[in-house]
């Protein structure tokens, strides 16, 4: 029933917030106005689903305060200056289904193999990132992920490490701690096939979701 009513909720936004190309007929949806709803359906089921304790549900639950249409308009101008700012960096900038901007940043830029601390090299690109989200209208999830190799009682803790590591070092970049989180979550999630070394790589790595908050 919840899922159908936000369904029906990004349904009418969608058509109220489009319009139609004469010539082709084809129809160019309004991103801000879909964004927003997309943003605060997801806030909420980040709270439900990733609230292992009152704390995180804390946190999860801040996601779920976007800020109307404006909130999209916000994350359009973020997401242009991310492109734009870790252009080369290995670092991918795109937009996730949930209307919040999405970083994925691969395992060989970030940290040693088998390791939870930063690369050096890597700080300037965090320091980049920081730049957008630490004027308390953005929240952030970081999310760890390692490949197949070994088991969860191994990768979970690397992967909640990492998450951790990128984090802490946003903090202190000045990103408010009471709008971000991290969890890590192992090998669960892959966005290749851990059949080959290349695929591994790309599992290996840490992820942001940023959404405009009130």
């Amino acid at each position: 029933m919840r899922a159908f009513a936000i369904s029906a909720l990004i349904g009418a936004v969608a058509l109220t917030g489009c319009t139609t190309d004469p010539t082709t007929g084809q129809r160019d949806y309004n991103k801000t106005a879909i964004g927003s709803v997309i943003g605060a359906a997801a806030g909420y089921g980040l709270s439900k689903s990733n609230a292992n304790s009152s704390s995180q549900n804390n946190r999860g639950a801040l996601i779920g305060a976007v800020i109307g249409g404006a909130g999209g308009y916000i994350l359009d101008q973020r997401e242009k200056k991310l492109k734009e700012q870790l252009a080369g960096s290995g670092v991918s900038v795109d937009r996730n289904e949930d209307g919040s901007i999405g970083l994925v940043m691969p395992g060989n830029i970030t940290f040693a193999t088998n390791d939870a601390t930063i690369n050096p090299q890597f700080y300037a690109t965090l320091n980049k990132v920081a730049q957008q989200l630490n004027d308390g209208k953005v929240a952030v999830v970081v999310s760890g992920y390692t490949d197949s190799t070994g088991n969860d009682s191994i990768n979970i803790p690397l992967s909640q490490r990492r998450a951790q590591s990128v984090q802490n070092y946003l903090i202190q970049q000045g990103v408010p701690s009471n709008r971000i989180n991290a969890q890590g979550y192992g090998a669960s999630n892959p966005i290749a096939s851990n059949a080959t070394a290349e695929g591994k790589q790309q599992n290996r790595r840490v992820e942001l979701s940023i959404y405009a908050v009130s």
